[in-house]
């Protein structure tokens, strides 16, 4: 058996603040969770953050929110803050 398949599943929704918003920083996000296999979204707020939905093994998930505090190289964060939500299926990873 796979240990990978009893890996417990979870889901954080992460505020990225700093120059986060016109640096291809969604898209780089959705590339990292593609590559880890992390489902959930991106999206940019009104007020200049950038709120991510990931969600899927407690690895790849802990690997895309250390991620998430250089993001791109274009990108300048200055702030990350995380919390756990239920776990929730989603279907890939999308730019909101």
């Amino acid at each position: 058996m796979d240990d990978r398949q009893s890996e417990p599943r979870v889901c954080y929704r992460c505020l990225i603040g700093g120059r986060v918003q016109g640096v291809f920083f969604r898209a780089a996000t959705r590339e990292q969770a593609m590559r880890l296999g992390v489902t959930g979204y991106a999206r940019n707020l009104a007020d200049g953050r950038v709120e991510v939905l990931a969600c899927g093994e407690a690895a790849a998930v802990a690997q895309l929110r250390d991620w998430l505090r250089t993001g791109p190289s274009t990108a300048k964060v200055t702030g990350v803050a995380c919390e756990p939500l239920d776990y929730v299926v989603q279907n890939g990873f999308v730019i909101d």
